[in-house]
């Protein structure tokens, strides 16, 4: 018999966290960054108007993406991409538009995705991400998702402006961050989903100070290089490498995995 809110076996709706999915998630990440910049600022179509906009691309993909019976690359990575504008746009409304301290929001963000976190755990008992065969457990991933760029956006824009660093210099210090995360993990056996899930809040800062860098104009300490151009650049990279795992199949979580853990759930409870 089928669990309650389990349904028969199928194929994991999130991606295995594989070379290509952080190399995507970045290139998200800055998207997020530059095209927020671009509508809002470059197009003069305001901060709110953009984010009412968004909102309503984001949540007719999320739908689509929710309603999916599995992982769809190009739908998945484009919920990602959107959710990052969304969740950096959040945060934008707070800070400029509401004149929420950078330090309130961060607070407020951190506190959110914890609550999330054990909101998740309390039901599920994991918070696993190769095993997002429920609507319930999609459901907690993606509201954690939506914390995390919201969260990394407040968080680097509190960082950047406190230490005054620089874009390229922000872009140096939040990959030597990820870098230090990834050792603790391999080299001295931090918790793996502690370790995704640190990883995944600080390639949003990553991808907006490299986001930045590229597009500010010379006198900032951009290349210069435009939103416009920028957006383009990335989000070409982020289709080449979706149609190569759309052909190629990989990132998709083995059903062999799917099965032990839901069978080590079924123990544990």
């Amino acid at each position: 018999m089928t669990e309650p809110n389990r349904p028969a076996l199928r194929e994991n709706k999130v991606p295995e966290p594989t070379v290509s999915f952080w190399a995507i998630k970045i290139l998200a990440t800055t998207v997020g960054e530059t095209a927020a910049d671009l509508l809002s600022s470059s197009l003069h179509l305001g901060t709110q108007l953009t984010s009412l906009m968004m909102a309503v691309v984001f949540l007719i993909v999320f739908v689509v993406q929710f309603r999916s019976a599995r992982y769809i690359p190009g739908v998945y990575w484009l919920t990602v991409v959107l959710i990052s504008v969304v969740g950096t746009l959040i945060t934008d409304n707070l800070t400029d538009g509401l004149g929420v301290p950078l330090v309130v929001s961060t607070a407020v963000f951190a506190i959110a995705l914890i609550a999330t976190f054990a909101i998740w755990y309390g039901f599920e008992r994991t918070l696993s991400i190769h095993d997002i065969v429920t609507r319930r457990r999609e459901a907690f991933y993606w509201l954690a998702v939506l914390f995390t760029f919201a969260l990394g956006t407040a968080a680097g824009d509190l960082v950047a402006e406190q230490l005054n660093l620089g874009y390229l210099v922000s872009v140096v210090v939040f990959a030597v961050a990820i870098g230090a995360v990834a050792l603790a993990h391999f080299g001295f056996k931090l918790n793996a989903i502690v370790a995704f899930w640190i990883a995944y809040v600080l390639t949003r800062p990553l991808g907006a100070s490299l986001g930045d860098y590229l597009s500010q104009p010379t006198a900032d300490g951009g290349l210069g290089l435009g939103t416009i151009v920028t957006s383009l650049i990335f989000l070409v990279a982020i289709l080449v490498l979706v149609v190569y795992l759309s052909v190629t199949g990989r990132g998709r979580t083995p059903r062999a995995v799917v099965a032990a853990e839901g069978a080590e759930e079924r123990v544990d409870a």
